[in-house]
């Protein structure tokens, strides 16, 4: 069974960065595409951003583009998500998810495996 635990969540004020933390269980971590989604109350599911298994391909929704940044680290089974430049429109729960496949996606209905969350908030 694969685990993936966020970290690296909070309150920061508008403008403000924060770097989110998604470690994974197995030993299968680099044989598949990671992602960054995120769910504000009452609303969707929505993409942020993906990652390919080697980390050669990226993906970002258009309104995070040039101020978020994925990457990971398949030696230490982990996936980042940067976050400059934060705004109060970013407020949501980040969840990390693990593709069904070694290629980046934008489709919730890609990912197999989901973390519980982590909290982000932006103040204005």
């Amino acid at each position: 069974q694969v685990q993936l635990v966020e970290s690296g969540g909070g309150l920061v004020q508008a403008g403000g960065s924060l770097r989110l933390s998604c470690a994974a269980s197995g030993r299968t971590f680099s044989s598949y595409a990671m992602g960054w989604f995120r769910q504000s109350p009452g609303k969707d599911r929505d993409f942020v951003a993906a990652i390919s298994r080697s980390g050669g391909n990226t993906l970002s929704a258009d309104s995070v583009k040039g101020r978020f940044t994925i990457s990971r680290d398949n030696a230490r089974n982990t996936v980042f998500l940067q976050m400059n430049n934060l705004k109060p429109e970013d407020t949501a729960v980040y969840y990390c998810a693990r593709s069904a496949s070694n290629y980046a996606s934008t489709r919730v209905v890609e990912y197999a495996y989901w973390g519980q969350g982590t909290q982000v908030t932006v103040s204005s």
